[in-house]
């Protein structure tokens, strides 16, 4: 069996996580009224965003629930400068993203968030290091850098060793571990799931909530996706959606 992650010592982000100067006053995520409408081939568009008022804050870990096609993961995908709203407001880390240009999105996606997916969309023809690595050197780290940083990634999340290895032999869980790596490599303000644990097994699933709860406790701003009731239980915050909008938002009691 693997062992476990061990995130207990701090991830060592150069600076801890969350200390980024005058952005630090408030939240790190904030969305004001923001709607997305899509062309559809029946007789209506599609209006997958209706409105929706959002706020993160710095260290918070977010579940965002709710039915199919209630929007979740397009708001993910807005926050992640990956879509961009037809009207609204968001700002991440203290700077607004809408109506920027395509290279300082491309930045904001880089140094701002970190992506992960479902089914992890690893680079099965590329290392676990070359996997973890990839995000830095595309936004202009050193290779040494960069696989210093990443080899500091691996032994935290438990997969040190394993530098070589192909992502194709990796369990699930590990894959999932890896891909949180490769989306906390360039250090961001903010960490985005979008429905990290739907591919896994319960043990898989279990070393992702454990690994979530761990980076968060050290200070990592986290927004989760999920139809999951164990991730859901697992945040400090659950914000449920229906119909494109924010239709409730709930504290989560702490586990005792």
């Amino acid at each position: 069996m693997a062992r476990s992650p061990d995130t207990s010592r701090d991830l060592s982000y150069g600076q801890r996580v969350g200390t980024r100067g005058a952005a630090d006053e408030g939240p790190v995520l904030v969305v004001r009224g923001v709607r997305r409408t899509f062309e559809a081939d029946g007789p209506a568009p599609v209006r997958a965003l209706r409105g929706v008022d959002l706020e993160v804050g710095r260290g918070e870990l977010v579940a965002l629930t709710g039915p199919s096609g209630c929007g979740k993961s397009t708001l993910l995908q807005v926050v992640a400068g990956l879509d961009r709203p037809d009207e609204g407001s968001v700002v991440l880390d203290g700077r607004e993203l809408v109506g920027l240009g395509e290279d300082a999105l491309a930045r904001v996606r880089r140094h701002g968030t970190g992506m992960v997916f479902q089914f992890f969309h690893l680079l099965d023809g590329m290392s676990v290091l070359d996997n973890v690595v990839l995000p830095a050197l595309a936004a202009g780290s050193s290779r040494r850098t960069a696989e210093a940083r990443g080899r500091e990634l691996l032994d935290v999340l438990g997969l040190l060793g394993k530098e070589r290895a192909a992502p194709a032999t990796l369990s699930g869980g590990q894959r999932q571990r890896l891909a949180i790596a490769r989306a906390l490599v360039n250090r961001p303000a903010l960490l985005l799931a979008d429905e990290p644990t739907g591919a896994l097994d319960s043990e898989g699933t279990a070393e992702v909530l454990d690994l979530f709860g761990r980076l968060n406790a050290q200070g990592q701003s986290i927004l989760v996706v999920t139809h999951s009731a164990d991730v859901a239980a697992a945040a400090q915050r659950v914000v449920r959606m229906r119909d494109g909008r924010v239709e409730q938002a709930a504290v989560v009691a702490a586990p005792a």
